[in-house]
């Protein structure tokens, strides 16, 4: 179940490509590492739950914050919201 979604996700973060401006290249760059990172761990760790999977993906951006500016920050979150929308 969370392959799935992860590749729905990236899906639609390729879809984006030809369409996105500057800022959503690189907010959508950005957040593909980290939920790649999370699918990964939820794997490894057997776990199937999607929730537990969007947790992990706002923990580690949260964890990570750090590395953005506080706008970049804004683009990233608004940005993970919009992909969860069109996922679901």
């Amino acid at each position: 179940m969370i392959q799935e979604y992860e590749e729905k996700i990236l899906d639609l973060i390729d879809a984006m490509v030809d369409t996105a401006t500057d800022d959503e290249l690189f907010a959508s760059g950005y957040l593909r590492g980290h939920i790649s990172l999370a699918a990964a761990d939820c794997e490894q760790d057997g776990i199937e739950d999607l929730d537990a999977l969007k947790v992990r993906v706002d923990g580690s951006l949260k964890d990570n914050a750090n590395e953005l500016t506080p706008s970049d920050q804004v683009l990233v979150a608004n940005l993970w919201s919009s992909l969860q929308k069109k996922a679901s």
